[in-house]
């Protein structure tokens, strides 16, 4: 990992250029005096030079002024989330007997520094100067006579990228928003003249690099009284302590941006709770903070806080109340304010828990939500977030010498979190003086906080991977060839098999007036036409040929009955049935005399081929001999066995175990390696090669086979034994490794004890909370358990990972099968096309051609049907289905021979044999009973 740069490193200059002021008005009518000064991170960078320019024109300052960048002062995090200040200064006329200048400010402008951190080494902006308090400006946008406001024109610049391409990609920037807290206790309400008037502030600490975290502190929170709505789109603060200009403490272009609460990820998301969040939110106190506060994260950074959300989801951030900036001396009487007479107890400190897990979600950039404000407990604090230090008193006690604007100090390490526990604060249940406990739970206090990534903290396939792989599950394709339908199918096997008894009839009768053939010889006497057909007969009862010439006919004559007739019930009237058995004999003589002539007209010698020789004696007597003791005489037979089949890995796996018997474990790996090879899905021969594996030392090798045999046959108890055995050995004394509660996860799944599943997948997720195969089975948890909202949530996650679950089919299955549940049919197609391109069945066709049904594409949905009815003509929904499709695009007869194989194989859903119905009486067609 590259570097970033560090305290002995050379720094970076970043040059700030004032070019131009714009539409400038003074306290002077005609021209005004003026001149700009450049400040940032609490330091001046210096004055341009005094010029006069007309009131309303432009002035062309060209001001240049600069800092240097560095780890050891005007850090990549303080341009992140400190502006450049550009005061302009009017220089006022002298009076008599006055001896020093006097100055008034007109306005403020703030240029923010963040494309720097972006790469680029130059930008160009021109920014709103904000007029001060009573001035001109000020007066002038009031009165609306100015219909353009001042701004400045503004270069800055380095003379190279301060981040490298390398450093830019591994770097990330966080925004920690504190909105506002509703439903405020009425004791943060002070009695006007009872005390000094009081501020409040937030405070969470974060990770900036692998060595330092920061404490982020929003100061300045206001109380406000209720009686409307926050507006939404409000702009956001800097972190800033007060500006000369108002205007200037909102970060240009950033807005907050509500969403319905059932979108947010905090508490009180309910719908009991949306009643007391409106009125909350409406009429009752609050207090504001509207701040936004930018970290720059380096690689290490990043990685860091991955860790600490997945060692601890949840992460305090500490609200007190303070006196404001001046109503106290500072120092020790501002500690003694803040801490009490003991300095262990802050006033009012509150905490909310904000839940960082999802930002661990692939792709996930943003929580925000409502979150409860609770009494603060040193006690709660350690067994919630896993921490034992307040950063507010912490902070507070720390000497006050830190420079306006600035952030206190690292107070920890990420890694090493100091054990230092103070004595401070709240360590029992015992209420203070002030009842924080029942003060917060009496007013239900909760604060509105986001917080934000640049990038995610765990990858999720981009948009672009995503569309190629759904464009490659059909992949462009010449038309399918037309397959003959049930009816002309039936029709065909029937002239197949009339063709093939007349061959062997005529082979008969050859063989019995044969010598009438050969040439030269006497034809055969036409008047002894019926003795030769009474010997012909004769001769095939005699042999049993007749009877299986006539069975042979019988199937084929019953198919044609069923499909070309249409006929699947018996007649109850004699007259219908006679009648249809003459009509069935037309057609039969007509398509026999079609086959009997084509027949006639190939020569009717021609041999036929050889059966298959069958194997299975030769198995039989090998095992016969191996249950004997006599190896040697079973090795024959499997030898012979393997000659005359080597592609089956049943032979294989055979001739291995019989190694096994003998002890020749050798041989009997490459046995089962050669079943594998053959078939990769071979189980037996996979938890042999695990077995062999392991005997030989080889662990990770063995797991790879038995974690594979699992995926083969999930409902294999003995495949997921070995497999959770083979991870107990792959962490010797270093206790239970996630794979092994995982393997148990499944393990106990099969046996339908989903509370302990779910308790051995909390425990895998301590290790791996990027595991897809934890988040698929907690979705097959939720779904076996019926609660298909979280099963959505958790399969949508496995999907999000850019590494994809063990096995993913039931996963596409089960969520294909929700989206049609919850009627969103676009999301169930896209689902169901992954699915057919990852592992295509009957199901996956099945569950295509229901979306693309619903969806109004009849099309992609017939076809994707014909797939599923291709791999599996026996299932009755598919028939359903396709009978619908045929009933919306007219065909009478298809939809009809649809429906009735639907019902014949037992349809058991049944809405769809109710819209079935509902169509066909809405088309008249479609149902033998019309």
């Amino acid at each position: 990992m590259e570097q970033f740069r560090g305290v002995g490193d050379k720094a970076t200059l970043v040059k700030i250029t004032v070019l131009r002021g714009n539409n400038l008005r003074g306290n002077k009518a005609e021209s005004i005096l003026n001149y700009v000064r450049a400040e940032f991170n609490g330091i001046v960078l210096g004055d341009s030079q005094k010029l006069d320019a007309a009131v309303d024109q432009g002035v062309d300052y060209n001001f240049t002024c600069s800092f240097e960048c560095s780890d050891a002062a005007h850090t990549l995090d303080d341009m992140a989330h400190k502006p450049v200040i550009l005061t302009v200064i009017e220089v006022l006329p002298k009076e008599k007997k006055q001896k020093e200048e006097k100055t008034a400010v007109i306005g403020q402008a703030i240029v923010d520094l963040l494309p720097l951190l972006h790469g680029q080494v130059s930008f160009f902006s021109t920014v709103l100067l904000h007029p001060t308090p009573g001035s001109p400006a000020e007066a002038a946008s009031q009165e609306g006579s100015c219909k353009v406001g001042p701004t400045l024109d503004v270069t800055v610049c380095v003379p190279e990228p301060l981040l490298s391409g390398v450093q830019l990609s591994d770097s990330n920037l966080l925004k920690v928003t504190v909105e506002t807290a509703y439903s405020v206790p009425e004791v943060w309400n002070p009695v006007s003249g009872s005390g000094p008037l009081s501020s409040y502030v937030a405070a969470l600490q974060v990770p900036l690099t692998a060595e330092k975290e920061q404490v982020l502190m929003f100061s300045n929170g206001l109380l406000k009284v209720g009686g409307e709505s926050e507006p939404m789109g409000r702009p956001r603060k800097w972190p800033l302590g007060p500006l000369l200009a108002p205007g200037a403490q909102f970060i240009p272009g950033v807005s907050m941006d509500g969403e319905p609460i059932e979108m947010e990820d905090g508490d009180l998301t309910s719908i009991e709770d949306r009643d007391f969040r409106k009125e909350a939110e409406t009429n009752k106190k609050r207090v504001s903070w509207d701040t936004e506060r930018r970290c720059f994260l380096d690689a290490d950074g990043a990685a860091c806080l991955t860790r600490r959300i997945a060692e601890s989801r949840l992460w305090p951030v500490e609200v007190m109340r303070s006196p404001q900036v001046g109503a106290t001396k500072g120092g020790k009487d501002l500690i003694k304010s803040l801490l009490g007479e003991d300095e262990t107890q802050l006033s009012f400190h509150g905490v909310a828990y904000v839940d960082m897990a999802p930002l661990l979600y692939p792709g996930a950039r943003r929580v925000r939500g409502a979150y409860r404000l609770y009494p603060f407990y040193d006690s709660d604090l350690l067994v919630k977030a896993k921490r034992n230090i307040s950063v507010l008193r912490e902070s507070i006690r720390a000497p006050a010498t830190q420079g306006r604007g600035r952030a206190p100090s690292s107070v920890g390490s990420c890694k090493a979190v100091p054990s230092k526990m103070f004595d401070g604060g709240h360590k029992g249940g015992k209420d203070t003086k002030e009842s924080p406990k029942r003060m917060y739970a009496d007013s239900r206090t909760y604060i509105i906080i986001e917080i934000a990534l640049e990038k995610s903290l765990v990858p999720k396939r981009s948009r672009e991977e995503l569309a190629k792989r759904v464009m490659e599950l059909i992949p462009p394709r010449a038309p399918l060839p037309r397959r003959p339908a049930g009816a002309e199918r039936a029709v065909q096997e029937y002239q197949a098999q009339i063709a093939s008894v007349a061959g062997q009839v005529l082979e008969q009768y050859q063989q019995l007036f044969g010598p009438a053939f050969l040439p030269g010889e006497k034809p055969l006497d036409p008047t002894s036409q019926e003795q030769r057909k009474t010997k012909l007969l004769g001769e095939l009862n005699y042999s049993g040929k007749y009877f299986a010439f006539k069975e042979q006919i019988k199937y084929s004559v019953v198919r044609i009955v069923r499909e070309k007739m249409l006929r699947t019930e018996a007649f109850s009237d004699p007259e219908q049935l006679q009648a249809f058995l003459s009509q069935l004999y037309v057609f039969l003589v007509d398509e026999m005399h079609v086959a009997l002539n084509k027949t006639l007209s190939v020569d009717a010698q021609e041999t036929q081929p050889r059966p298959l020789v069958d194997c299975a004696q030769l198995i039989h007597f090998a095992k016969e001999a191996q249950l004997n003791g006599d190896y040697q005489l079973a090795a024959e037979y499997y030898q012979e066995q393997l000659t005359r089949d080597r592609s089956d890995p049943a032979h294989w796996f055979d001739y291995g175990v019989l190694y096994m018997l003998t002890a020749d474990y050798q041989k009997a790996e490459e046995c089962f390696h050669y079943a594998v090879s053959m078939k990769q899905t071979h189980l037996p021969s996979l938890l042999m090669c695990g077995i062999l594996a392991e005997m030989g030392g080889r662990l990770e090798e063995a797991e790879t086979f038995f974690e594979g045999a699992t995926c083969v046959d999930p409902a294999n108890v003995v495949a997921w034994t070995l497999f959770a055995l083979a991870q107990e050995l792959l962490c010797p004394g270093g206790g239970l490794s996630s794979s092994y509660h995982l393997a148990l996860a499944r393990l106990q799944l099969l046996r339908a004890e989903y509370g302990s599943a779910e308790s051995s997948l909390k425990e895998a997720l301590n290790d791996s909370f990027q595991d897809p195969d934890v988040w698929a089975l907690f979705g097959h948890i939720h779904h076996l358990t019926g609660e298909f909202g979280k099963a959505q949530e958790c399969y949508e996650r496995t999907l999000d990972f850019v590494t994809d679950a063990t096995d993913t089919h039931p996963i596409y299955l089960r969520l294909g099968s929700i989206y049609l549940q919850e009627g969103e049919f676009q999301r169930a197609k896209t689902t169901y096309l992954r699915a057919c391109k990852s592992s295509p069945s009957c199901l996956t066709w099945l569950g295509l051609g229901i979306a693309c049904y619903r969806l109004g594409e009849l099309t992609e949905a017939e076809d994707a049907l014909t797939e599923a009815n291709i791999l599996n003509n026996g299932n009755a929904e598919v028939w359903g289905y396709l009978s619908l499709v045929c009933l919306q695009t007219g065909r009478r007869l298809e939809a009809e021979q649809s429906y009735k194989y639907a019902l014949k194989l037992n349809l058991q859903k049944e809405a769809v044999i109710r819209e079935i119905k509902a169509l066909q009486d809405h088309v008249g067609f479609g149902n033998p009973c019309f």
